[in-house]
């Protein structure tokens, strides 16, 4: 048998080892694994691509809900505190960096020239307490006198009337008439001078002899001095109006004369206070962030100072208008050379710290993520672009001559 023969019989024999069947049967054992691995790559291929998309649609459906800026800084309650009395400061009775409770001295300025002020206007207003007692006596005594006095015209009024009975039967002379005329004239007079000097002393006593001079207006007058100069001396003495640490505090030396219009400017008559409760951050967001910012909102802060720490707050405020509009010098966008610039509107977050946070500084930087709930709709596709299209058309119009 030739050799063409044998080999032509091995390869139709399926039970021979070795055979061309055997290795038909190899190759479509391997063709399977590579069905499996075309097949598992459509399915990561496919499945990637969804995965992609929902989580992409899920971001951009998410995507306005959090608005964030680090152009947000820690603020505190300060003062330059001063005083609106002038003098020498006498001394000085805290030390930079010192906490202080509302209430506590910070410093002193020599009260005697107020003390003086004081005691003269209490020496004032018992004096003014004198003179309308004083008046009222006169006046009680004037009415004494009045009384007296319409006693006199009474009789004069008398004597006349008697005088001219006798005259007329020739039983007196003209001469006793006269003198009886004359004298009921006389007490007449004296009972009206005494009448408007009596209205002179009521009108002294405003208008009432029975208004007690507490009430009356010199008096009132004369305690208004005596509570002003009570003021000023008590301004003497300068206090903390709010807890905090105290700052700057060797610009103000003993001696130094305090002028009160200007102690607050120049900050040589005062000291610094920033205050260690109340804190608040101002976010500076872009005007394109306020659509669906609300008072109310829920913030995360985070303090550069401190990485890793969240203080929690809420917003307080959204400032009525941007930053600009407070400048000493606006923008003139009237002019030729105008450049549209997004504006910022200044956001006051109050902060929820508890006794555990570190302690926070004034100026500090920040940065503020603020959820305002707000959540994407497919359909704000097709809002925004049915919304864009007037827009641009209208802007083609604007351009027409």
């Amino acid at each position: 048998m030739s050799q063409s023969t044998t080999l032509r019989l091995e390869r139709d024999d399926p039970s021979l080892p070795g055979t061309a069947a055997e290795a038909a049967k190899a190759a479509s054992g391997a063709r399977t694994p590579a069905r499996a691995r075309n097949r598992l790559r459509l399915i990561l291929m496919i499945g990637g691509t969804l995965a992609v998309l929902v989580a992409g649609t899920e971001f951009w459906l998410n995507g306005g809900r959090w608005i964030s800026t680090d152009n947000a800084y820690v603020h505190a309650p300060k003062l330059m505190v001063s005083t609106d009395v002038s003098g020498l400061v006498s001394s000085v009775d805290v030390k930079e960096g010192q906490n202080v409770k509302a209430g506590d001295i910070l410093f002193r300025i020599d009260p005697r020239q107020y003390q003086s002020a004081l005691d003269a206007a209490k020496a004032n207003l018992a004096l003014t307490r004198i003179n309308l007692e004083a008046t009222k006596q006169d006046y009680a005594r004037l009415q004494s006198d009045i009384a007296a006095q319409q006693a006199q015209v009474s009789l004069a009024q008398a004597t006349d009337e008697r005088t001219i009975a006798l005259l007329q039967t020739n039983s007196a002379t003209r001469a006793a008439y006269d003198q009886s005329h004359f004298s009921l004239i006389a007490a007449q007079r004296q009972l009206d001078s005494l009448k408007q000097q009596a209205q002179v002393a009521l009108t002294r006593l405003g208008g009432s002899a029975e208004t007690p001079v507490e009430q009356h207006p010199q008096f009132l007058s004369g305690q208004a001095q005596v509570e002003e100069a009570q003021r000023q001396l008590d301004h003497t003495i300068v206090r903390a109006p709010f807890p905090g640490i105290v700052t700057a505090v060797d610009t103000l030396q003993p001696g130094t004369f305090l002028v009160s219009q200007t102690a607050a400017l120049t900050n040589t008559g005062a000291v610094g206070l920033v205050g260690t409760e109340g804190f608040w951050v101002d976010a500076n967001l872009k005007e394109t962030d306020l659509t669906f910012t609300r008072t109310g909102d829920p913030v995360r802060i985070t303090i550069d100072a401190y990485p890793g720490r969240v203080w929690q707050g809420h917003v307080d405020t959204i400032a009525p208008a941007s930053g600009s509009e407070f400048s000493v010098i606006p923008a003139q966008n009237a002019s030729g050379n105008w450049v549209k610039v997004v504006q910022r509107v200044t956001v006051r977050i109050a902060l929820d710290i508890d006794a555990s946070a570190p302690s926070l500084r004034s100026g500090m930087s920040a940065v503020a993520d603020i959820d305002t709930g707000h959540r994407r709709h497919i359909s704000d596709l097709w809002t925004s672009s049915a919304q864009a299209k007037p827009a641009e058309t209208n802007g083609t119009d604007a351009s027409k001559p």
